[in-house]
């Protein structure tokens, strides 16, 4: 569990092929002594286990699964990728309760950057604009946001100028992927609504 409140940023500095899987190691100076081998780690929103850790690096399995559902199967050498340890009991929750767990792929179809702020709107299946209402929160690529408008579609942010600064969102283009999360309490309410209805 997370809490879309991204710690820091790493680079992906090895990408290799494991059968169906991949294997990817992310560089930080910082992290590896925030976390163990066995950990949890949100990379880019995504749940990865850590299964390596050498110096300052650390390394992920992805399975089939995961590179099928998520962005991870693009990731590529030097890639920026955001970064938040799991969440332990008793810890402050800022943004909202994220499990890592990726519903969707979307894609920025239009930004607006107003100064030190950005206006963000992003396509997504309209499976997952039904789990959404303004004022909601989303994860994007981890990141805990503040759903501003929700259309049948596609859904706005609005991104602070510290957002922008430390997290990859601040370097999101028109046609990039991101992985998007809704929120697991939506998720519960929609599935309660739907039994009653059968």
């Amino acid at each position: 569990m997370f809490t879309g409140l991204v710690q820091t940023t790493g680079t992906i500095c090895t990408v290799e092929n494991a059968g169906s899987g991949r294997n990817l190691v992310i560089r930080n100076a910082n992290l590896p002594q925030m976390v163990k081998v066995g950990d949890s780690v949100s990379v880019n929103g995504c749940c990865l286990t850590v299964v390596k850790i050498e110096e300052d690096t650390f390394a992920f399995e992805a399975g089939p699964e995961t590179l099928q559902r998520t962005t991870c199967g693009a990731l590529k050498r030097d890639d920026c990728v955001n970064l938040e340890c799991s969440l332990c009991v008793g810890d402050s929750l800022g943004g909202h309760f994220v499990t890592g767990h990726i519903d969707g792929v979307g894609e920025l179809h239009l930004r607006e950057d107003d100064d030190e702020w950005s206006i963000c709107s992003f396509r997504v299946p309209r499976s997952l604009t039904t789990q959404m209402i303004s004022k909601g929160s989303i994860a994007v690529d981890g990141v805990s946001l503040t759903l501003v408008e929700v259309q049948p579609e596609h859904f706005t942010v609005q991104l602070i100028p510290h957002t922008l600064s430390h997290t990859t969102l601040g370097d999101l283009s028109p046609g990039d992927k991101v992985n998007i999360e809704t929120d697991i309490l939506a998720k519960y309410v929609q599935k309660s609504i739907q039994a009653e209805r059968e």
